[in-house]
């Protein structure tokens, strides 16, 4: 998850655990009901400040066949935010002086192209150039079927290198699904008994665990996506495709535990987690930093079948927040947003869900590279599954999502953005400034 360009940044069911007495916390929790009522999110946020569970609630369900309400001990699969884990294990074993950062990767494989020239620091980091697997158009099929490890390994070992090792970042899930592969091999134990070991047991966390098949009895949730109106139930991946790279599933509450145990030196080194905190090239090794105005946070989102995860820290004011999704259909990176916009006090407008349908034809015109003179980057504008996408050209940057208010007027109202097209470029209208982008 990534800063806006311009610097800018249902039900509920359960009593909520936030005091009630502060506003901020009632307005979170207005504008989750709000999103939740408009079908636009199913899930939980927790709150963690200075190590106290501030808030905490679940809103949808876990399983709308049954009508099963989400609690906040219910658990959802976290995608990439394993990611962190994996990395923290990789982490103790430098410690254990059972590996480098400087390791390469052929130790283990030698067959991979490019294993002498790949460090453990470039996998941790994304620089190794080892293609994306979950990218493969067959991933979804193989993804929903037991894999064993040479099926993956021949997979991976067969593609051509993305790009040349430690030139540049691109995330790819083959360098963690290897990394916990790597993991097996030193520690002769499972990466599910390493994770629960070395991790889950120390930072006290007990509702986080590898995933099996989806028991709705242990609280576990389904995953959905919207489709015509409706949430549809997403297949299951089997969690032998995707190992150390996303194979965990927790809850908000635990992700906010397990980022305070780790920033507290109860997993890894403060010398360890410097070099984990450490960005090359945008990323660090097992996180990401992101912006909210001036304040910094560490941590990763993962996206698996239909949920959605995003865990941050500030260690400056010694807060967490994690939320866990199961059915998404808006912006999470708006829906954070709106979030710490109310727990810090900063204005902030509930957007406005009022949307038309623009025709692809008509979407695809607006693609292209929009730049303006009296701005440093560009933008990029692209049309994906009948929406427009807005991205920043710049280091550090992120993409939203534009909702269409006419054929030619788009909006984000998080950052009470306004774009209207023409066929030369775009008018941004935004904080009371107007500036015309002209496509190139």
């Amino acid at each position: 998850m990534k800063k806006l360009f311009l610097s800018l940044f249902v039900l509920a069911i359960t009593l909520p655990a936030f005091a009630q007495g502060e506003a901020k916390y009632r307005k979170i929790d207005s504008l989750l009901v709000y999103f939740n009522r408009n079908d636009k999110f199913m899930g939980a946020l927790s709150i963690r400040e200075k190590g106290r569970v501030v808030f905490e609630k679940a809103y949808g369900f876990t399983d709308i066949d049954t009508k099963a309400k989400a609690t906040p001990d219910t658990r959802y699969k976290i995608g990439s935010v394993t990611e962190m884990f994996t990395a923290a294990i990789v982490f103790q074993l430098i410690e254990e002086k059972k590996l480098t950062l400087d390791t390469k990767l052929s130790e283990f494989f030698p067959k991979m192209k490019n294993a002498e020239k790949i460090t453990i620091a470039d996998m941790l980091g994304h620089k190794s150039g080892i293609y994306n697997y979950t990218q493969e158009p067959a991933f979804k099929d193989f993804s929903v079927k037991l894999q064993n490890r040479k099926q993956m390994l021949d997979r991976i070992q067969g593609y051509e290198p993305a790009f040349e090792p430690g030139t540049k970042a691109e995330l790819s899930n083959s360098n963690y699904l290897l990394l916990g592969y790597i993991i097996q091999d030193i520690t002769k134990k499972t990466y599910k008994e390493n994770v629960t070991a070395r991790v889950i047991k120390k930072a006290g966390l007990k509702n986080t665990y590898y995933f099996t098949k989806i028991n709705p009895k242990k609280n576990e949730a389904y995953s959905y996506v919207e489709t015509d109106g409706q949430w549809i139930k997403e297949d299951e991946w089997h969690e032998s495709a995707i190992g150390g790279a996303g194979g965990l599933q927790s809850t908000a509450s635990d992700l906010t535990l397990f980022v305070k145990a780790l920033f507290d030196g109860k997993i890894i080194t403060k010398t360890s987690l410097g070099e984990m905190t450490k960005m090359e090239m945008g990323i660090g090794r097992g996180v990401f930093h992101f912006s909210f105005a001036e304040r910094k946070f560490v941590g990763h989102n993962g996206d698996i079948e239909g949920f959605s995860a995003v865990l941050g820290y500030n260690p400056k004011d010694d807060l967490a927040i994690a939320l866990t999704l199961n059915g998404v259909n808006t912006d999470v990176n708006a829906l954070v947003m709106g979030v710490l916009s109310c727990y810090y006090k900063l204005p902030y407008r509930f957007p406005d869900f009022t949307s038309v349908a623009v025709d692809d034809d008509v979407l695809k015109r607006y693609e292209g590279i929009y730049s303006a003179p009296s701005l440093p980057y560009k933008v990029k504008i692209a049309a994906r599954e009948g929406k427009l996408i807005a991205i920043a050209l710049e280091p550090g940057q992120g993409s939203f999502e534009l909702n269409a208010l006419s054929e030619n007027e788009f909006n984000f109202d998080p950052a009470d953005l306004h774009m209207i097209f023409s066929d030369k470029g775009f008018t941004l209208k935004q904080g009371g400034k107007v500036t015309e982008f002209n496509k190139e």
